[in-house]
């Protein structure tokens, strides 16, 4: 052992004696999580290869720097153990081409783990996870953002989930048939009956129900039906920004006496308030355009050239800090996460501005006090402790009952 704890071979183990003596440094961070995996809850990188290349890995190389914000050496540089791709498609398609383009991005995540076999391994459990790291590449995990994905059917559920795919986030901007969105007019106040099948299904085939972007009316219906813990792929704690994209404190105590995880995003409008009141802004100025700001494809264009006359604020590692420690003040130390939504955001906070960031954001808080120990639990430790208990809840639940055949009756 070094000083720092970490073997001077920088070979991945399972080592678990924490310094209480270090030096706080990104270098330090690092080799830390060379032992522990980082899993990060959300990255967008597969939509980006689509809007950008459709999926040709040949014209978007990441095994080389990237005009993104991830690439495989800067996954390596910020610790990177375990990535959740996420397979998102817009939620204002039609129900048939929301599947339809769900299963292109599937098969891009499949693709793209194929040809850096060497560098990335799929992985569908958190067994896998930790395999895949001990053999020195990034476990490889996919999450659907978003209930349109399934088109109103279990059976498309259960289709994605025989794909690998390990969470699904409820909605995304819009609402669905049978649950409520963050950022759309409430119509259910939460979720509907079959919204409430789709949970307990979900909780049958051990895939994480994910919470990110749906109404704080849903979330807390979700955690009251939820019969697994849940998580947060990428959001952050609303007491800090009143984005209602983020938690209320409320939804986060629930969420952590039934054991889930909140993974910390670090999109801008969801950290800085200032960056949130400009957002809110930007939203009524387009919208008296003609263009809706939960229309990603119209608006984010529209807003790059807002912000040319109406300069954005920045948001900083700074308040990424204040919120993980709110995060922490309020669920726990054994609740939290990160996700960080890269390239799934125009620009990120001033010092975690690509997917390197990671060892500078652990070594903020261990200035402030964190240990190794807890370190460990948010980069990923308590992702995969929720992951494996969904997977022991599914376990004991399908000797209980079969494939739900509940049909949407909308």
């Amino acid at each position: 052992m070094d000083p720092t704890g970490s073997e001077g071979s920088h070979t991945r183990t399972g080592c678990r004696q924490w310094n209480t003596h270090r030096v706080n440094s990104p270098e330090r961070l690092r080799d830390l999580l060379r032992q522990h995996p980082l899993v990060d809850g959300h990255n967008d990188l597969p939509w980006r290869a689509r809007a950008l290349v459709g999926y040709d890995w040949d014209a978007l190389d990441i095994a080389g720097p990237t005009p993104n914000h991830t690439d495989l050496p800067r996954l390596d540089a910020g610790g990177v153990g375990a990535q959740f791709w996420s397979v998102f498609v817009p939620s204002d398609l039609p129900a048939d081409q929301a599947v339809v383009q769900t299963l292109e991005q599937v098969d891009a995540v499949h693709a793209m783990v194929d040809r850096y076999g060497d560098r990335l391994g799929l992985a569908t459990a958190a067994d896998e996870v930790d395999a895949v790291f001990a053999s020195g590449r990034i476990a490889s995990l996919m999450g659907a953002e978003g209930g349109h994905s399934i088109g109103c059917s279990l059976g498309a559920l259960r289709m994605l989930h025989r794909l690998g795919v390990r969470y699904l986030t409820l909605t995304h901007n819009d609402n669905v048939p049978w649950a409520d969105s963050a950022t759309d007019e409430p119509v259910l106040g939460g979720l509907s009956d079959f919204g409430r099948e789709v949970v307990r299904e979900m909780n049958r085939l051990g895939m994480l129900v994910d919470l990110s972007h749906v109404s704080a009316d849903t979330m807390r219906d979700a955690l009251a039906v939820s019969e697994a813990p849940v998580i947060f792929s990428h959001s952050s704690a609303r007491a800090i920004c009143p984005s209602p994209r983020n938690v209320p404190d409320d939804v986060l105590e629930t969420l952590a006496a039934g054991g889930g995880t909140c993974m910390a995003v670090f999109a801008p409008q969801f950290v800085s308030p200032d960056v949130w009141e400009w957002r809110v802004e930007a939203a009524a100025a387009a919208a008296l355009e003609g263009v809706a700001a939960t229309d990603l494809v119209a608006f984010e264009p529209w807003v790059e050239q807002y912000a040319a006359t109406h300069p954005r604020p920045r948001a900083t590692l700074e308040q990424v800090v204040t919120h993980v420690e709110h995060l922490r003040e309020v669920a726990g130390v054994d609740h939290i996460g990160l996700g960080g939504d890269y390239d799934g955001v125009a620009s990120l906070p001033i010092g975690l501005e690509d997917v390197s960031g990671y060892p500078r954001l652990l070594a903020a808080l261990a200035e402030r006090g964190w240990s190794d120990e807890d370190l460990v639990k948010l980069a990923g430790g308590n992702v995969l402790r929720t992951l494996r208990d969904a997977e022991a809840v599914a376990r004991d639940l399908q000797t209980q009952r079969g494939p739900s055949l509940v049909r949407f009756a909308g």
